[in-house]
């Protein structure tokens, strides 16, 4: 499998992740920075929340890492939580903002 059908794989899994308070997936919602996918199977990726203080934050990073680490291809995951830049709605894709009522 190719570097590149594995960050899809790792996409459509990240895809399947949701915030419990919000009925689209943290992909969708822009809150996926950098998907960071080494030669050894090694993936980084960077990360933010809706809001600093998100009460469901550990729970939705431990979701990330385990469904990521779940793609074939892929040996370890480490989810790196940042605030930089702040997430805004601007950051949604189109379905996201549908789904949400921002369109």
């Amino acid at each position: 499998m190719t570097k590149f059908e594995i960050e899809e794989k790792i996409v459509a899994m990240l895809k399947t992740v949701f915030d419990p308070e919000i009925p689209v997936n943290v992909y969708d919602l822009g809150l996926i920075y950098k998907i960071d996918l080494s030669d050894n199977g090694e993936v980084n990726i960077d990360m933010t929340l809706t809001a600093p203080n998100c009460p469901a934050a550990d729970f939705i990073m431990e979701d990330v890492r385990q469904r990521v680490e779940s793609v074939d291809g892929v040996t370890a995951a480490t989810i790196n939580l940042v605030f930089e830049p702040e997430w805004d709605k601007d950051m949604m894709s189109e379905e996201a903002k549908l789904e949400l009522g921002f369109l």
